[in-house]
């Protein structure tokens, strides 16, 4: 009973990885699914599409690029965008606005094909080679002026009849490859794409786009399934970039290819695996806002960002005496010189108007014109009293109502 509890014990810890990591990689239905629309592409854009698609973000910056600049295709619309921080991948698909629109329009689909690819990249390659051969079975692969179709046993290869000119087809996957046989699973489904015309059933076909011999810098390699590194001297391949000592763009080697996590813009990838195959880039040191001391000379404080290990070290001080403190200096106000008699030295300096215009209004305080005017208002305001003859004649006689006379008479 031991042995057995042992076993099962180890059987219990042993499914958990097991059962993530099955969890985490796609099935082959899925493969099916996401890689039936671009299967039959020639190898070397094939190449470029696994690569760039491990860069979800910089499609879609490349793909609004594209849609403001339309009708720029080619090496024209690589070389237009020299100074953009792209991947080189990412750069070349500019050179094909359809399949670039399509792959921004489908970002969901781009992104699983890119975690697929960096996770399971033989199982990738595997699974384009059986769904050549299912659509060669069906006689919808066939080589014409467009491609070359070259069968080396069980490896189908797919390149353009002219390295100068590239037809990027679009066909129907439930026309191509017969009947679908993951009925949970659909193949991916794009719209037709504008200006093109059916060459036979399934099959779309536009206008060429024109390159510079050894446009691509990738191919695939199908012996050992994965995608390498052809020419590294391309115009768009550029050299590493450093900024503040920061390495932005590594230099692309010659071989099998390698994923730049730089590229991928903090994205995080699906399979565990590959998370510590390419773990996310440390942090920048942050940066500290510090203020330095007012100087001595009462001028504004100065104040920079500084590194925390750029910071001096203190140096130690001698033993010194505390400085005698200093009171602050009060400044003197206008209120507390009220009251206080002028200095003899601002009278002499003084201009006469001051003087005169202090006099003036002295004077003007010291007139009594309200006391003036109150007697001549009072009476105003009483009745005159009215004289009447009461005398015999003459000026004596005159007496008022009271009996008073006017002191004549």
């Amino acid at each position: 009973m031991r042995k057995l509890l042992a076993a099962l014990l180890a059987l219990l810890i042993a499914v958990p990885p097991a059962y993530a990591q099955e969890r985490n990689a796609y099935g082959q239905a899925e493969l099916d699914q996401m890689l039936a629309p671009v299967a039959l592409y020639p190898d070397a854009l094939l190449s470029q599409v696994l690569m760039a698609s491990t860069y979800p973000l910089e499609v879609v910056e490349a793909a609004r690029w594209s849609r403001a600049h339309p009708g720029i295709q080619g090496d024209e619309a690589v070389r237009a965008v020299a100074d953009k921080d792209w991947d080189p991948s990412v750069k070349s698909l500019l050179a094909f606005p359809n399949l670039l629109t399509r792959m921004d329009e489908k970002l969901e689909w781009t992104r699983r094909l890119g975690d697929a690819f960096l996770a399971q990249e033989a199982q990738v390659m595997d699974t384009v080679q059986e769904l050549r051969q299912r659509a060669q079975a069906t006689g919808n692969l066939a080589p014409d002026e467009r491609q070359r179709v070259v069968a080396d046993g069980r490896t189908i290869v797919i390149e353009a009849a002219d390295p100068r000119v590239v037809y990027v087809p679009y066909y129907d996957p439930y026309v191509v490859y017969g009947p679908w046989w993951w009925s949970a699973y659909p193949p991916v489904l794009w719209a037709p794409w504008p200006g093109y015309a059916v060459v036979r059933p399934g099959f779309w076909w536009g206008v060429g786009v024109g390159i510079t011999a050894g446009f691509f810098f990738g191919g695939v390699d199908w012996h050992q399934r994965h995608v390498r590194v052809v020419h590294v001297n391309n115009y768009y391949v550029r050299p590493p970039v450093i900024r503040r000592g920061v390495i932005v763009q590594r230099p692309i080697a010659q071989g099998r290819w390698e994923h730049n996590p730089s590229h991928r813009r903090g994205i995080v990838y699906r399979s565990p695996e590959v998370q510590k195959r390419y773990p996310a880039p440390a942090p920048a040191p942050r940066r500290e806002f510090r203020a330095e001391p007012r100087p001595a000379t009462g001028g504004p404080s100065e104040r920079r960002f500084e590194r925390p290990d750029a910071r001096p070290q203190a140096q130690p001080q001698p033993d010194r005496a505390p400085a005698p403190r200093q009171e602050p200096r009060r400044e003197e106000r206008r209120d507390d010189r009220r009251g206080q008699a002028m200095p003899p030295a601002f009278n002499a300096s003084s201009p006469p108007r001051f003087e005169a215009r202090q006099e003036r209004k002295v004077e003007h305080r010291a007139q009594p014109r309200f006391e003036a005017r109150q007697p001549q208002r009072v009476e105003a305001q009483r009745p005159q009293p009215r004289m009447e003859n009461r005398g015999g004649g003459g000026n004596g006689g005159w007496r008022d109502q009271a009996g008073r006379g006017n002191g004549r008479g």
